[in-house]
């Protein structure tokens, strides 16, 4: 992290607010799991959380996000509000989805959050039709997707960055490289060397960064959206990072190398961000506590909405599936 690049004292901090709140809402949910009170499939991002809050803080309100069913962290950084989030991760009717789409599915348009999908790769094209969208209304919107390094050999992947070149999308390709596709290590089930050299092939900027360092992610996705806004055309973005708790709940992690969890472990981006923020002057830890207490607070508030919330009722099994006779 460096001086000259660094945002201002503000944005540090409310990339800091995202990110503890990130890392809050994956313990929690895992507690609450593991108590018995929620059934749900889980995908930590623990290890991740500064790469969508360092996005994020450079969008605009109405600018989109698509994401992935590994995608809790880019849906909390974009600002889903809290309550009918948790809610919707338990399947409850005051969910954003009405808890039909569960935490694999979570939508909150009005966040700028569209969707949430479950199937690998897919998030790209769709991310196409937003971004070609706002060009066509010259809304000035920009689109960002996020997938991991696995889904850039999924055919999606390599139709969609053809297609963004081509029409000069105003879209953000985010693959946040953890290293790993489920259970695969990456050079086992990838040729290029990065991620990043496919940008070359289609005709489109390119930036690797450190999604672990929040200043260098940070810049990286400054410059990536605001060639995507001045008209500049898509940028295929890949962050560098690591998971610490598997592809999903459950998994223990034997296909990851001691020596490389612990190294990973050992470099966590979470105390690495809070101990540079006070070396640097931007904060106290006080301050930081004091932020990570207000996050603490708000986000039990929303699991306690959403542990009293119903369940939805039976008559919505067809809702939303099928059409709806209107008498007319």
């Amino acid at each position: 992290m460096t001086e000259l690049t660094s945002p201002d004292t503000s944005v540090l901090l409310e990339i800091y607010r995202k990110a503890t709140l990130i890392k809050i809402a994956d313990d929690r949910f895992i507690e609450l799991i593991k108590a018995g009170q929620i059934a749900s499939p889980y995908y930590s991002p623990r290890g991740q959380e500064l790469v969508p809050s360092a996005i994020s803080v450079n969008l605009r309100a109405d600018d989109y996000v698509i994401t992935t069913y590994r995608g809790i962290h880019d849906q909390l950084a974009k600002g889903i509000p809290l309550k009918p989030f948790v809610a919707e991760f338990m399947g409850k009717a005051t969910g954003t989805c009405k808890g039909k789409g569960g935490p694999m599915h979570i939508t909150h348009l009005a966040s700028g959050l569209p969707v949430t999908t479950g199937i690998v790769g897919s998030g790209l094209p769709i991310a196409n039709g937003l971004a070609w969208a706002a060009l066509l209304k010259k809304s000035g919107q920009v689109t960002v997707v996020n997938f991991g390094d696995g889904a850039s050999n999924i055919g999606a992947f390599h139709e969609a960055l053809n297609l963004a070149s081509v029409w000069n999308l105003p879209v953000v390709f985010v693959c946040q490289n953890n290293g790993y596709a489920e259970h695969t290590k990456y050079e086992y089930g990838t040729g290029a060397r990065d991620i990043v050299d496919r940008a070359i092939g289609y005709g489109m900027h390119g930036i690797q960064c450190n999604g672990n360092d929040a200043v260098d992610m940070y810049c990286a996705a400054r410059e990536a959206i605001e060639r995507a806004r001045n008209g500049q055309g898509p940028t295929l973005l890949e962050a560098k990072t690591f998971r610490f708790r598997g592809h999903l709940l459950g998994d223990d992690g034997h296909y990851i190398a001691k020596e490389i969890m612990d190294a990973a472990v050992a470099a966590d981006p979470m105390p690495a961000f809070n101990q540079w923020l006070i070396a640097e002057g931007h904060a106290t830890a006080e301050q930081l506590q004091a932020i990570e207490d207000e996050n603490r607070a708000q986000f039990e508030e929303a699991v306690e909405f959403g542990l009293s919330s119903p369940y939805p009722d039976v008559s919505e099994l067809g809702r939303d599936v099928y059409a709806e006779e209107t008498g007319v």
